[in-house]
């Protein structure tokens, strides 16, 4: 038993860089997160992520079978995940992913969402890159989309902004905790009131129905955005947050989100 012992860590040390290479082999996710960013040795590492598993698919290619994780396939049909709070790690990513699949080709990108929310700073990278990128981005909700959320969600394609059928959104005011001198306490209080006019005037203009004047529905958005304020898809729609609820999708084609559902006043 003490030989035993004895050989133990030498085994290891022996297997040790086997595996360190056979994780090399693989193509690094480049569309993995986590709720939990920092704790990730490397962002795109799917090894880090906490008791998560990521399916791996094969593809056929000429040269042979290629291994991949399921998000970097979906990747290359330009589809990309916002999964989990709205944080700096998973923002760059998010953007990343836009920025390349705008270079790649001007076809729709699809963006899933499924998130509570987050900061307002990383949540307007995302939202900005949307309107910075010329090629369009259809939004689609499944499970959840609150907070700054909501927001990016508001910001798709117009016609193109859709939610499953048992989804939820939820719209608020920014929020923020201020410490120190009175004098920085007012300064960080005034900054968090600029930030809430900007969002009445995003969800106003993104929001704003056909027959609609923007005072009109910056106003509709300020009541609303007061406290937390829980739609259905349905409700959604009645906002013009989003165009489509999605029941079905009667055909395999990622460009046909918009179809097999309701919809809306303000959806083509």
């Amino acid at each position: 038993m003490a030989a035993l012992a004895r050989a133990a860590p030498r085994t290891a040390r022996l297997l040790a860089p086997t595996a360190r290479h056979a994780l090399r082999s693989l193509p690094l996710p480049p569309s993995l997160h986590t709720p939990h960013p920092p704790s990730l040795a490397h962002p795109f590492s799917s090894t880090a992520l906490r008791g998560t598993i990521i399916p791996y698919v094969i593809s056929r290619e000429p040269r042979g079978e290629r291994v991949s994780d399921v998000y970097s396939r979906l990747l290359q049909e330009r589809i990309v995940f916002l999964n989990g709070p709205v944080e700096d790690a998973l923002s760059s990513v998010v953007v990343a992913q836009l920025l390349f699949l705008e270079a790649e080709s001007s076809a729709p990108i699809s963006l899933y969402i499924n998130s509570p929310g987050g900061s307002v700073t990383a949540g307007m990278a995302i939202y900005d890159t949307m309107q910075f990128v010329h090629c369009p981005v259809h939004t689609i909700v499944v499970g959840q989309a609150s907070s700054m959320a909501s927001l990016i969600l508001a910001g798709g394609e117009p016609g193109h902004r859709s939610a499953l059928a048992h989804s939820s959104i939820m719209i608020h005011q920014p929020s923020g905790g201020a410490g120190g001198q009175a004098s920085d306490i007012s300064i960080q209080a005034n900054e968090i009131l600029r930030i809430r006019e900007k969002m009445f005037d995003l969800y106003a203009d993104h929001c704003k129905f056909r027959d609609e004047d923007r005072e009109t529905a910056r106003k509709r958005f300020a009541q609303m955005l007061d406290r937390d304020h829980y739609l259905t898809p349905e409700g959604a729609i009645g906002q013009g947050i989003i165009d489509h609820v999605l029941k079905k999708r009667p055909s395999a084609m990622a460009s046909t989100e918009g179809e097999g559902g309701i919809k809306g006043t303000n959806a083509p």
